[in-house]
């Protein structure tokens, strides 16, 4: 099922202010432009390869994502790139891209042992010979949870120049490696405050490496910071580089 924050048009069309460029955005640009062809899981608003094909990429770029609202948005920006309504089921390619990739965290929405498992064996699939995946998913040591509460909201200016006033709210207690939140958003088109509820599973790189190599993949590279620094109990992310296995 589509959060909330993803699948209300008035919502979707706050993605790309809530969620401004960044380190891990031009981290994974650089892959995106030496690959020939590339599918983007859960493309959003499709700013990666919209920004790909602005820039002079040639190749076949194809964004998937299961929410309508943020391909509308996507297809309006950058006709010229593939879209897919759907997720890593919908449609199966074979041997079809030199890149997988998975941003803004995307990774961590699939929450079941079952969900991630399909996931990786499609990546698989999807993977030419020498192909590459890449993803990140936040490191639990680092806890990131903690920060997303009410006291921290924050204030942004929506499309029609209203302010809108976001906070998170973690539900307690958190169990496991499974956080459950909040996502309340107040004023803007809104009479009342509307909240958007997601679960995201917090996966160590242990856990990570064995689900990758059940599904035929091995991990080459892997980073605890968009900088390329290592991973450690400190580092806010797990970047994962993987490839096929031999």
């Amino acid at each position: 099922m589509v959060d909330r924050s993803f699948a209300d048009p008035e919502l979707a069309a706050l993605y790309e202010t809530l969620n401004p460029w960044q380190a891990g955005d031009d981290f994974c640009l650089d892959f995106v432009m030496s690959a020939g062809s590339v599918l983007d899981v859960g493309c959003g608003t499709g700013r990666l390869l919209r920004r790909a094909r602005a820039q002079g990429h040639r190749g076949r770029l194809v964004g998937l994502d299961p929410a309508a609202a943020m391909l509308v948005l996507a297809r309006h920006n950058a006709p010229r790139v593939e879209w897919v309504l759907g997720d890593l089921l919908t449609r199966r390619w074979h041997g079809e891209f030199d890149l997988v990739v998975m941003t803004g965290h995307a990774f961590q929405v699939l929450v079941s042992d079952e969900e991630v498992r399909l996931a990786l064996r499609a990546v698989r699939a999807a993977l030419a010979d020498g192909g590459r995946f890449v993803f990140e998913t936040r490191n639990p040591a680092a806890r990131a949870w903690e920060t997303w509460t009410p006291e921290r909201g924050y204030e942004i200016t929506g499309p029609d120049g209203a302010p809108v006033l976001v906070w998170h709210e973690v539900e307690q207690p958190v169990l496991g490696d499974r956080v459950t939140f909040t996502e309340t958003f107040e004023g803007g088109p809104w009479k009342r405050p509307v909240i958007s509820r997601t679960t995201l599973r917090f996966l160590d790189a242990c856990t990570l490496s064995q689900f990758l190599g059940e599904a035929g993949l091995r991990v080459t590279e892997q980073y605890g910071d968009w900088g390329r620094g290592p991973c450690t109990p400190a580092s806010p992310e797990i970047i994962t580089v993987a490839r096929p296995a031999l």
